[in-house]
């Protein structure tokens, strides 16, 4: 418990560090961060998120320089907007009580427990200090940073799913009714935050049925999916009457899809962002938080061990390999959103925004490449927190802005060499995505060699075996 505190504490205060800091130049918080606030106001004055009267009274002005406009046509009279209703809901308590001041901390305060639950993530897998270690380097990560104190559902989302995917775990190992409940409750709120959140959702909705049917909880499993089922219907019924569709992008007045496809030729298009949100010079992950990259090595790790059969020779390795795998699927399952589905990369927000709600997901996994990489693990973790001090002092010393980070990180310009994913197929982006694909390629041929030659192996040493 007192190193969960301690590390709540330290993560909190990093990020109250950012408190004032312009989301762009000249303005506190970015028009979508003064969108939601305005649905919060509406909330505490009117006690529902009909916008008419918030822009009819100009409300916007306790908070934005800038005149804000309506982004969703009016549904049956009302103006509701694409930022839906759970955080407005979240966040309009805090917004009672102290204004956007308050809503930021209280949504720091979220992210900094949601590492923590990191942490309790990461023991899963391997033992301290690694689990917190890694937890306290991805928190202050740039992209947590940038997204700590912004009124965005990334932070809240990053503690629902972190909270689901712990609750599920312990499940696993002790079915019981009200640890279901929990974890449904946890699971069914994540597209109320985010509807882009829904697939991580879904994800760990699917694996606790699963797990909660094989260990013959038939009576918890029942609740749970009723619960999550719920909420889906729920979820899908109100904003069908609210805002005339099945998301709160129903009423957007953007032109287009909420996701910008019209064809299977535009996700086609997109494939390259699966790359590009990793590597993307101004907006993926392994530029402002190279220590992710541990991540990776972890599901490599995840992947030798269970070609090895090292569960059958150890038996608790048989928890961390079922634990890493439900981890990288939750993570997957939002690259995936974020690469595939969001209508852009870039745009008037922190870096890896959509990648923010499974940080602490990937920290647990980063703790079992720390621990068996710790000189590498060191070095990616001095360049990112390197990352964040040069983002905090640009953004106090400076006139730096954290959405996006105005400026150049810190690599001394290496970053350019890197291609910027978006805005059609770059020559740069098709480049980098041939690149990664061949290493890909030759590291699954090195390992189908590898494999065979220890299948001979075996066959000469059980052959040469003497009769008995």
């Amino acid at each position: 418990m007192k190193r969960a505190l301690a590390l709540w504490l330290v993560l909190f205060g990093a990020y109250a560090a950012t408190l004032g800091v312009d989301a762009i130049q000249g303005e506190r918080f970015a028009p979508r961060e003064a969108h939601v606030l305005l649905s919060a106001d509406a909330i505490v004055s009117d006690g529902f998120v009909d916008l008419r009267h918030e822009y009819r009274d100009r409300a916007w002005r306790a908070f934005s320089h800038r005149g804000l406009h309506a982004t969703a046509t009016p549904v049956d009279g009302r103006l509701v907007e694409p930022q839906g209703l759970g955080f407005p809901l979240l966040v309009a308590p805090a917004y009672a009580l102290g204004g956007p001041v308050l809503v930021e901390l209280w949504l720091a305060a979220l992210l900094a427990l949601a590492f923590v639950l990191g942490a309790a993530l990461g023991r899963r897998l391997v033992p301290e200090p690694w689990a917190s270690a890694a937890a306290l380097v991805m928190g202050l990560s740039p992209p947590a940073l940038a997204a700590a104190t912004a009124v965005s559902p990334e932070g809240a989302g990053a503690l629902a799913l972190s909270a689901g995917a712990l609750a599920a775990l312990a499940l696993r190992e002790r079915p019981r009714l009200a640890l279901a409940v929990a974890c449904a409750g946890a699971i069914a709120a994540v597209p109320w935050l985010a509807v882009e959140l829904a697939g991580a959702g879904a994800v760990c909705a699917v694996v606790l049925a699963r797990w909660l049917r094989r260990r013959s909880r038939g009576w918890a499993a029942l609740v749970a999916l009723d619960l999550v089922l719920f909420s889906g219907v729920l979820f899908v019924t109100l904003h069908d009457r609210l805002f005339g569709g099945l998301t709160p992008y129903a009423a957007s007045r953007a032109p287009g899809s909420a996701t910008g496809l019209d064809s299977a030729g535009d996700l086609a298009a997109r494939a390259p962002r699966l790359v590009g949100v990793w590597l993307d010079r101004d907006a993926g992950l392994l530029v402002w938080a190279p220590f992710a990259a541990l991540a990776f090595y972890a599901v490599w790790l995840l992947w030798r061990s269970h070609r090895e059969r090292l569960a059958f020779a150890v038996h608790e390795q048989a928890d961390v390999e079922v634990a890493a795998g439900f981890l990288a699927a939750i993570c997957a399952a939002q690259a995936i959103v974020a690469a595939l589905l969001a209508p852009a990369l870039h745009g008037a927000w922190g870096p890896a925004r959509l990648l923010v709600p499974v940080l602490p997901l990937a920290g647990a996994l980063a703790a079992w490449g720390l621990r068996f990489a710790p000189r590498a693990g060191a070095a990616l973790g001095a360049l990112t927190l390197a990352g964040s001090v040069w983002l905090l002092a640009g953004a106090r010393l400076g006139e730096a802005t954290l959405a996006p980070p105005a400026g150049d990180v810190p690599w001394g310009g290496a970053e350019r060499v890197l291609p910027r994913f978006g805005g059609g197929l770059s020559t740069g982006a098709v480049v980098c995505t041939a690149a990664v694909a061949a290493a890909l390629a030759a590291l699954a041929a090195r390992e189908a060699r590898g494999r065979r030659r220890g299948q001979r192996a075996g066959v000469l040493r059980v052959g040469s075996r003497p009769l008995e």
